[in-house]
C-alpha cells in the first residue's frame, strides 16, 4: 500500500469542490422539506460506492471503446472548468430534474448530486494522476463528510446562512477553476 497524505489531501479537495455538498445545502434542504426525510447513510453509502465502483470500471469502458486516461482528463478538466464557471458566477449549465418520490435518498442525492458528471469524471482525472489508494481514501474521507453534512444540512444552513454559502461556493470555484487548468495543461501534453 502507497498511501501519500500530500496525494489523500489534494484528491480529497478536488472531490469536495467539485461535489460541493456545502454548496448543495440549499438544494439537500429543498429536497428535505419536500420528501420529508433523507436517509444521510444510504445517500453517502450510495453514492460512495457509485465513485469507488466507477474509479475501477470507467477505465476499462474507456479502453472498450478506445479513449485513453489522458484524452477523459482532459474532457474531465473541461467539464470541471464549467462547473467552476458555475459556482463562480453563480449560472446553471449542467440542469437535473427533481424528484420528491420516496427514493431522493438515491435520486436525485446520491446521483447525480454527489456522484455525478463531475466527480465521476475527476475521478478518472485524479487517476491519471495520483495512485488509486490515495484516491479512494480521499473518497472515503469524502462520504463521512457528505453524510455529516446531509445528516446535519439544516443546521449547517441555519448556521452559515445564504450569503456564507455563496461565499463558500466562490472561494471553491476559484480553487477548482484553478485544478482544472493544472489538469488541463498536464494531460494535454501526454496527448501530443
Amino acid at each position: 500500500m502507497n498511501l501519500n497524505t500530500k496525494e489523500i489531501f489534494t484528491a480529497f479537495m478536488v472531490l469536495f469542490a467539485v461535489i460541493d455538498v456545502i454548496g448543495n445545502i440549499p438544494v439537500i434542504i429543498d429536497l428535505r422539506k419536500r420528501a420529508g426525510k433523507i436517509e444521510s447513510g444510504k445517500a453517502a453509502l450510495i453514492s460512495g460506492f457509485i465513485m469507488i465502483s466507477f474509479l475501477f470500471v470507467g477505465k476499462k469502458m474507456l479502453h472498450f471503446i478506445g479513449i485513453d486516461v489522458n484524452s477523459f482528463a482532459v474532457a474531465g478538466a473541461l467539464i470541471l472548468f464549467f462547473i467552476a464557471l458555475e459556482m463562480i458566477l453563480g449560472i446553471t449549465l449542467y440542469k437535473h430534474e427533481d424528484n420528491s418520490a420516496d427514493t431522493t435518498s438515491i435520486f436525485p442525492i446520491a446521483f447525480p448530486l454527489i456522484a455525478g458528471p463531475g466527480s465521476l469524471t475527476t475521478l478518472l482525472s485524479l487517476r491519471a494522476e495520483f495512485s488509486i489508494e490515495n484516491i479512494i481514501a480521499a473518497v472515503i474521507l469524502n462520504v463521512l463528510l457528505i453524510y455529516t453534512v446531509l445528516k446535519s444540512s439544516k443546521k449547517i444552513g441555519d448556521f452559515i446562512g445564504n450569503t456564507g454559502i455563496l461565499i463558500i461556493r466562490k472561494i471553491f470555484g476559484v480553487l477548482l477553476l484553478a485544478i482544472a487548468i493544472k489538469l488541463f495543461a498536464a494531460n494535454v501534453k501526454e496527448l501530443f
